[in-house]
Order: structure tokens, then C-alpha cells, then sequence
């Protein structure tokens, strides 16, 4: 982890190398590099993949996600960019075998949206999840800093005010519809 948050994406040679250990033993422990990547992501997000919600309104919900979630993102932003590197890598080139798998976040924006369950079709419902995972995630974390230079505040802001507008038109659009 400490390779990682220092922006370097080390091969399990160099890992081995930095820790002081046999090329034999770092492979032992991890055999690819998506192995390796997915236990520093685990490692480094674990606590994310922990949160669990502490209200019952959705909108406070995804609030206190982003809250939660953003901080850690950027104290590991090393391995966040090396998961989304490897990720693309192993798109483009059609890598067989172990692939990284991502998508934790689906079921953290379901907790997130619990509370509409009664209050939107099972069709709006998704439509929100759909729109959340466009607010909250690496991937918009690395847009609005690299393309935008936004300071980690900046983001929750941006994504704070998306998520009441994604949840107020859900609740419009479900009062049009009659539900």
C-alpha cells in the first residue's frame, strides 16, 4: 500500500523487492497482479465496504456514503488508479484468465436507496441506483480532480448536489406517475 499511495504501480518483482522478500514468496502470496491489486483495493477501501447506513431517509443516506466513502478514496488514491489502470488493461487486451473484478458499489447504493422502496417503481428505483453510480465512485473522483482540479470538498459539494437532484426527480417523477 505504501508503493501505491506513493503513485507507484509496482510488479510483484518490484513489491517483492521493496518488501524484502523472495520473488517466490511474493508470488506465493499474490500470483497475478490483479490478485495483488484486488488486496490492496480490499485493504485500502475495506472500510468503505463496511459502511453501513445510520438513517432512514435515502437522501441523507447517499449523503453520508459520499461523506464517508470520498475521504478514503483520496488517502488511497494510488490504488484506486492502479485498479482502474489494470481494469482497462485487461479490457483492451482481452487478458484470459483472473480478471479484476470491480463492483462493490452496487451494493452500497442499494443500502443507500432502501428507503425508497415504497416510494418509487421497481423501475425508478433502478433508474436512481443507475444515476447514483454515476456520482460515487472512483472513477468520478479521478474526473473531477484531474479534469476539473477539484480539491476533495469541492467533490462532495458536486456530488452532494447531484444526489439531491437525482432524488428529487425521482420523487417528482413518481408523484407525476402517481406512485
Amino acid at each position: 500500500m505504501e508503493l501505491y499511495d506513493g503513485g507507484a504501480f509496482p510488479s510483484i518483482t518490484e513489491l517483492a523487492a521493496h518488501a524484502q522478500v523472495s520473488r517466490a514468496t511474493a508470488y506465493r502470496y499474490f500470483p497475478t497482479q490483479s490478485a495483488l491489486i484486488a488486496a490492496v483495493v480490499a485493504e485500502s477501501l475495506g472500510p468503505i465496504l463496511e459502511w453501513q447506513p445510520q438513517d432512514n431517509d435515502a437522501l441523507k443516506r447517499i449523503q453520508q456514503l459520499l461523506a464517508f466513502a470520498y475521504p478514503q478514496m483520496e488517502r488511497h488514491e494510488g490504488a484506486l488508479r492502479a485498479a482502474l489502470q489494470l481494469s482497462l488493461q485487461q479490457w483492451a487486451h482481452a487478458t484470459p484468465g483472473e480478471k479484476f473484478v470491480r463492483g462493490n458499489r452496487k451494493r452500497l447504493l442499494k443500502l443507500a436507496v432502501e428507503p425508497l422502496q415504497h416510494k418509487l417503481s421497481s423501475e425508478a428505483l433502478q433508474r436512481v441506483v443507475h444515476a447514483f453510480s454515476l456520482i460515487y465512485g472512483s472513477e468520478v473522483f479521478l474526473v473531477l480532480k484531474d479534469i476539473w482540479g477539484l480539491e476533495l470538498n469541492d467533490i462532495q459539494n458536486v456530488t452532494q448536489w447531484m444526489a439531491k437532484a437525482i432524488i428529487r426527480q425521482a420523487e417528482e417523477d413518481a408523484i407525476s406517475a402517481g406512485k
